[in-house]
């Protein structure tokens, strides 16, 4: 009788062999490097921001906007005009308006205005919602953080609704990280003209002069009371 025999065949190897392994771990090693160096360069040194130019007749348009105002644009106390002089008119709000409508283009140039701020403050304006990013230099005294440049977010809803402006903090995140409400006064997702509006100062002194406020994609209309 003849007997069969027959060896088992190997079973193949699952695991990863040296080769594949070296190469996994050098992969590894480059998106880990690559993700610290994005870490540091977005939240522990930010770049700062590039300051908003306007062209020529989109400054003329902020001017005359500035002037309707009775600001002197793109002056300092040092740069005031000499080759004029005011003169005396009789006080009189008739033509006046009372109203204003600045772009984010606009409200931007002028944050750059201001050398301390060009490149540190920048602001978006979307439906009912004014954005801002601020780049916040840290002390070379304070621990752990000392001497490093936080980059600081804070969305504010503003509109005008039943007869009153609305102003609610959505919030705040520092590195990317949102604060806690309990951190910034419990004001969170709160209607700030609402709840301290039936006080006397600031709050009841702004609902009551404002007509009406529209935030809408890049642009910023706000209405005064007579």
């Amino acid at each position: 009788m003849q007997v069969e025999t027959s060896e088992a065949p190997q079973q193949k190897s699952k695991g990863l062999r040296w080769p594949q392994v070296i190469l996994f771990t050098l992969v590894m090693m480059v998106i880990s490097i690559g993700a610290t160096i994005w870490i540091v360069k977005t939240y522990i040194f930010p770049s700062e921001f590039t300051p908003v130019t306007l062209s020529t007749k989109e400054q003329r348009v902020l001017d005359n906007k500035l002037q309707r105002l009775n600001i002197t644009p793109s002056s300092t106390p040092d740069q005031l005009p000499t080759d004029k002089r005011l003169e005396p008119e009789a006080y009189s709000e008739k033509n006046m308006k009372r109203e204003i409508t600045l772009s984010e283009k606009e409200v931007n140039a002028l944050v750059a205005n201001n050398t301390d701020l060009a490149r540190k403050l920048a602001i978006d304006l979307s439906d009912n919602l004014i954005s801002a990013k601020l780049l916040v230099p840290v002390d070379q005294d304070f621990p752990f953080m000392g001497g490093r440049i936080l980059k600081v977010k804070a969305g504010v809803e503003m509109s005008y609704r039943q007869q009153n402006p609305i102003v609610i903090l959505k919030g705040i995140s520092i590195m990317g990280v949102p604060l806690p409400n309990a951190w910034m006064g419990g004001i969170k997702n709160i209607d700030l003209v609402s709840e301290f509006g039936g006080q006397q100062g600031f709050w009841q002194a702004f609902a009551d002069g404002v007509e009406d406020i529209v935030v809408e994609n890049g642009q910023l209309k706000i209405k005064l009371k007579e």
